[in-house]
């Protein structure tokens, strides 16, 4: 009798916790739901800070810029020492720029663009907008009649979008211009060539895919830093764990896009 009680009181407790977590789950889908609007609502609506906006893009970029350099240009010589072997085998390396440009613009570009932005980016602005709530700082923009919504996230926000696509075409042009090095040392490829080859084998619709792609990246990254920033708890741990769960946050669904974008694009071409 007793253990039939005790084997009620556990599944009554576990239906409990999961009650919660589900409970849970759902409020915060409808406190990033509400978020999301207010972004929308407060991006269309004046005044625009265009000041904060092309500053924000500046940082951006700027935060950015040299990580990505080197990261693009090895990639590049990367993929184009991995890619070699394979094609030799078959007798086929004159097909390498092609192959290479193919990775590069639509899938190896945006990806390694967007991963180094939410680690660079999206880590900056979860931590700056946690430590400006944590000081307070939030509570006063709006005791002082300033709108910190606009202010702070939708101008983060644009610029993340506006920025994202622009250093994913850097991006690309690094990575090929560094697969042009590894190609010319070793079959001694003329620029002119690789160059030809490499628009040869992409599409106007590739570089589309690309561009939108990057700004449904660069909107994701933005969006997640602030939305982390923006609710972090108090204290200094605080804004450790909105800077952590920025990057993871917003990686983990730069990859969820990139697989569903990969079959949208699929069924256009």
């Amino acid at each position: 009798m007793q253990s039939d009680t005790t084997k009620s009181t556990d599944s009554t407790s576990g239906r409990t916790v999961t009650t919660r977590r589900l409970d849970k789950f759902f409020l915060n889908l409808a406190d990033v739901s509400a978020f999301v609007s207010r972004f929308f609502r407060e991006a269309v609506l004046p005044p625009y800070e265009f000041k904060e906006i092309v500053r924000q893009c500046f940082e951006v970029g700027y935060r950015s810029l040299l990580l990505i350099s080197t990261t693009g240009f090895i990639t590049g010589i990367v993929f184009t020492n991995q890619s070699r072997p394979s094609l030799s085998e078959f007798g086929a390396t004159s097909w390498l720029p092609s192959l290479i440009a193919i990775a590069i613009v639509r899938a190896l570009g945006p990806l390694v663009t967007a991963l180094i932005a939410a680690g660079k980016v999206g880590s900056s602005i979860g931590a700056e907008l946690g430590s400006m709530n944590v000081t307070e700082q939030i509570d006063a923009m709006e005791v002082s009649g300033t709108n910190p919504f606009k202010f702070l996230v939708v101008s983060r926000v644009l610029a993340t979008s506006i920025t994202i696509p622009i250093l994913t075409m850097y991006t690309i042009f690094v990575a090929l211009m560094g697969a042009y090095i590894n190609v010319n040392l070793n079959e001694q490829t003329s620029f002119i060539s690789f160059i030809q080859e490499v628009f040869g084998a992409i599409s106007y619709v590739d570089i589309f895919a690309s561009v939108t792609k990057s700004i449904v990246f660069g909107f994701t990254i933005g969006m997640v830093g602030c939305y982390k920033g923006y609710h972090s708890s108090k204290g200094t741990e605080g804004v450790g764990k909105a800077a952590n769960s920025s990057v993871v946050t917003a990686m983990f669904l730069v990859f969820i896009e990139e697989l569903l974008s990969l079959q949208i694009i699929s069924a256009f071409r």
